[in-house]
């Protein structure tokens, strides 16, 4: 019999990588999402034709009590957040619901279901992914960074992170449940929302290359961060929930870039150059900011056998690539955002 897996945020960029792996694995996959009538949902199913959907909401318990009833899965992989990490100072409250107390209400729904599930773990038990961030290291005690360092989240965002992280950890101690949380490094695609740095850099100088625009404003360029590919990203969290006793890692490629630097390697795939077109927007820097993160990812490397497979210079190339294929197509970004 198919193993079986529950993606929460299965419309979002993770979520989308996750379900093609694991369907490439053999499983059967089942998508959380609020409403059978979201647009995102059926952009998803166009994609991923074999996934199938069940109703359930991150603020609602007793929905996602009656998804893990109704899916018996296997394998759970909470990936659904509010992960736009400007908006979490504009919507604070929202962020910490879904972003922090979503990750209480689905492990709660895995205790109560778990005798009643027939999963197929070495104890009959539902396995448990949550999806941290790098983001809970914020200001940073040292670098690069690992399981053991410290966090100082510079945002709401990675305040609720922090918290389904420890609630992971204190579900795994308290109860035995074998859960386990990647704290993930920052990693893109052509996937990514059109809201985030990266692809509002490939965006703008895919515009700016079909002269639909002349310029592209950013905040702060010096900020620096360690970018990988998502879709091997996913992969890790599947060798995760594989391993024989449930534990925390780091993902990420273990190498810094700038924001400049991205925009340089943006502009430098689609033959411009990008002195022309930046400009600088103090408006759009950040509260709190975090200056650089950079992840240890020694631990994933030598006990799961996890390496990423894209260089930073083939992923900027790529999402460029694929944006001005998604322009000259004349769709919108915003609402076509799987190529």
């Amino acid at each position: 019999m198919a193993r079986r897996a529950l993606i929460t945020g299965i419309t979002g960029q993770d979520g989308s990588y996750l379900a093609e792996h694991l369907l490439e694995q053999g499983y059967e996959v089942w998508g959380l999402a609020r409403g059978q009538a979201n647009p995102r949902v059926s952009r998803m199913r166009k994609l991923l034709t074999d996934v199938q959907v069940v109703r359930g909401d991150l603020l609602d318990q007793g929905s996602l009590i009656s998804a893990v009833e109704r899916v018996q899965p296997d394998e759970v992989y909470n990936l659904g957040a509010i992960s736009f990490v400007p908006m979490s100072w504009e919507q604070a409250e929202l962020t910490a619901e879904v972003t922090g107390m979503g990750v209480l209400r689905m492990l709660e729904a895995i205790r109560v279901c778990s005798g009643a599930s027939r999963g197929s773990g070495s104890s009959g038990q539902i396995r448990f992914y949550q999806a941290s961030s790098s983001e809970m290291f914020g200001q940073v005690s040292e670098t690069p960074q690992t399981e053991r360092t410290a966090f100082h989240p510079r945002s709401p965002y990675g305040v609720a992170k922090a918290y389904g992280h420890f609630l992971t950890q204190n579900y795994r101690e308290s109860y035995g449940m074998f859960a386990v949380s990647g704290i993930l490094f920052n990693h893109e695609s052509p996937r990514r929302g059109a809201e985030f740095v990266t692809r509002k850099v490939s965006l703008g100088v895919a515009r700016i290359k079909l002269g639909l625009a002349t310029e592209l404003r950013l905040g702060n360029l010096e900020a620096r961060r360690d970018w990988g590919f998502a879709g091997d990203y996913v992969k890790a969290m599947h060798l995760m929930m594989q391993a024989a006793t449930p534990e925390d890692y780091v993902i990420g490629t273990g190498r810094m870039k700038s924001v400049r630097e991205l925009v340089e390697a943006a502009f430098e795939a689609a033959g411009l150059d990008w002195e022309r077109y930046v400009v600088t927007d103090q408006t759009l820097h950040r509260p709190a900011e975090v200056d650089l993160l950079c992840a240890d990812p020694k631990k994933a490397r030598t006990q799961l056998g996890w390496e990423p497979g894209v260089s930073f210079d083939e992923l900027v190339a790529m999402m460029v690539e694929s944006d001005l294929r998604l322009l000259s197509d004349g769709a919108d970004p915003y609402e076509d955002s799987w190529p």
